[in-house]
């Protein structure tokens, strides 16, 4: 192995080669041809903390969390949300472990593969390269919604076009760049949050132009003037009458607390190209548990507090979408209270948070590409997707992702809020699964760790109540597979184009998986044979050894400095 480096203060390039006295184990054969990973690791901890943010905060805590609202009613939110997000500490533990000890580009593609199945890494790669693929004109879509807030002027073809450029020069220009840009929109995100989370509490005591405390009001079914298709709060019927209602009702929070509560796959996938990865990722992951509870937790209750589930403006924006954040339970609660001006704040605000999050799937999306090139599985064009520029930029995965941004255009024809809704259905089914496979390939990991008898104490970072974290995660991912298949049929207001969203990966990823068992008669990886990616984590212990040298006269802005103390990193 060799290490370059052109300047003091510049990050480290490595350049692989293969030392027969390193490990090797009859796993890891079939993969010492693929190519070389020639990223560089530039990214550093407070870039992966707000990377972490930025994936895991989108539009749908600001506004389509709403339509959830009018589904369940608030009780049913809070704790459909607060359940699922005990499915992603538990995703969170487990990848944690993986991959701070095994800090490799597209880490948990590669871990399925690895330690399960090569056919359970090639549906994992697809299924996660779709899921942050679709995300990307998810979020282009949603973008040219939240400019109509404020005009509808701009032709929807010139938005695609020029949000479409933009994620393409962050991207491909340089990592450090990305992630520097990432890191100040996600900051913007995170200032949003904890401002609308303010601005509930003051308002709920009465610091309103109403002067009204209503307080949790709207989480008492006496003071909810209820109608005829609306009531029970906090546990409101949806559809059906009774408990069976309020069951529907608890149902369709929990799919869209699904949606939502992601985070812990975005820091992962910064493996790669992290700074020390093995001081770094584990601070990250640890942030997580705050994150959740702040962001995700503590605003499914705020948006409960401030508007009543069956208010006429909230249902009319559920079935009608309003432009921008017109849909939002806090832009509708601000009018309600004529509160002025904030409207526009939290617009620009929403609008600033979904151009992160695109640029954040962009990134991901690129990275499992690149994955899945290092490992062989692009056949003849696996080299080609594995070429980087001088910055170590995937150029190819790039611009093949940037493709998926196209699928925008659908809007042209549609209204932009219907083909959010397809996305949806399909990224929702997408998360899921690849929280399955990560409970899947934590648990081979566990036990491959135990059969060969290397102890968890020796880990750079060893997750805690394991491995009944990854059995809680793998059981209830595998129900909540089930429960969205049958959403479809919750309501009974199905149509064909929401069916085949929901079911297109459902369908297809087992087809996919048994087609590769069949062409490639690949097996189940025994426990004994499995390796831990020993050339790779030697790459990074000679790395970290010498990054030590880098560190030594850098120094930081004061606020830099301020920011990487709130942060805690």
């Amino acid at each position: 192995m060799t290490i370059h480096r052109k300047a003091d203060l510049e990050p480290f390039t490595i350049e692989k080669t293969v030392n027969s006295e390193e490990e090797v184990r009859p796993g890891d054969r079939e993969h010492y041809s693929n190519p070389e990973d020639e990223t560089h690791r530039t990214l550093s901890s407070r870039h992966i903390q707000l990377i972490g943010i930025g994936g895991s905060i989108g539009t749908a805590i600001f506004v389509q969390i709403g339509a959830a609202l009018t589904h369940g009613g608030p009780g049913s939110l809070f704790v459909a949300f607060t359940f699922w997000s005990t499915v992603v500490l538990a995703i969170n533990n487990s990848l944690a472990e993986m991959v701070t000890w095994m800090p490799i580009s597209s880490p948990f593609i590669r871990y399925a593969d690895h330690f399960v199945d090569s056919a359970l890494g090639f549906i994992a790669a697809i299924n996660f390269f779709v899921n942050m693929g679709i995300n990307v004109p998810f979020e282009i879509t949603a973008f040219n919604l939240t400019l109509h807030f404020w005009t509808d002027r701009i032709p929807i073809v010139a938005v695609i076009f020029f949000v479409l450029l933009c994620y393409l020069l962050l991207n491909i220009f340089a990592v450090k760049l990305y992630g520097e840009a990432e890191f100040w929109l996600a900051l913007g995100k995170v200032i949003l949050a904890v401002g609308l989370i303010f601005f509930t509490f003051v308002v709920m005591v009465g610091r309103n132009p109403l002067h009204d405390a209503f307080g949790f009001r709207n989480w008492d079914p006496s003071r909810v003037q209820p109608d005829l298709l609306h009531k029970g709060a906090p546990f409101a019927e949806y559809v059906k009458k009774g408990s069976q209602g309020r069951f529907i009702g608890f149902l369709n929070c929990l799919v869209q607390a699904a949606f939502t509560l992601v985070g812990p796959e975005f820091i992962s996938m910064t493996a790669g190209e992290a700074a020390n990865p093995r001081t770094v990722l584990p601070r990250t992951f640890k942030h997580t548990y705050g994150r959740l509870l702040i962001f995700f937790v503590i605003g499914s209750l705020c948006v409960g507090i401030l508007i009543p589930y069956n208010d006429p403006n909230l249902l009319s924006a559920a079935t009608n979408p309003q432009p921008g954040a017109g849909s939002s339970p806090y832009v509708i609660a601000m009018h309600n209270l004529r509160v002025t001006v904030l409207p526009h704040i939290v617009n620009a605000s929403v609008l600033l948070s979904i151009f992160s999050a695109g640029n954040n799937f962009m990134y991901s999306a690129s990275r499992v590409l690149l994955g899945m090139a290092l490992e062989g599985k692009l056949g003849a064009l696996s080299e080609r997707f594995s070429r980087c520029t001088s910055h170590g930029a995937p150029i190819w995965c790039v611009a093949a992702t940037s493709l998926f941004g196209l699928l925008a255009l659908l809007g042209v024809s549609n209204t932009s809020a219907v083909v959010l809704q397809w996305f949806a259905d399909l990224i929702t089914v997408s998360y899921t699964f690849n929280y399955f496979c990560i409970a899947i390939s934590y648990l081979r990991f566990y036990y491959a760790l135990k059969a060969q008898n290397i102890s968890r104490d020796t880990l750079p970072y060893k997750g805690p109540w394991q491995p009944y974290c990854g059995l809680y995660a793998l059981t209830l991912c595998s129900i909540m597979l089930v429960i969205q298949a049958y959403s479809v049929f919750m309501t009974g207001k199905w149509d064909v184009p929401t069916v085949i969203f929901v079911y297109a990966l459902i369908v297809g990823l087992p087809l996919l998986f048994i087609g590769w068992k069949l062409r490639k008669s690949s097996k189940l990886r025994k426990l004994e044979d499995i390796s831990f990616f020993a050339q790779e984590r030697a790459k990074v212990d000679e790395y970290e050894e010498n990054s030590m040298l880098n560190s030594i006269g850098r120094r930081k802005g004061w606020m830099l400095k301020v920011v990487d103390w709130v942060l805690g990193t």
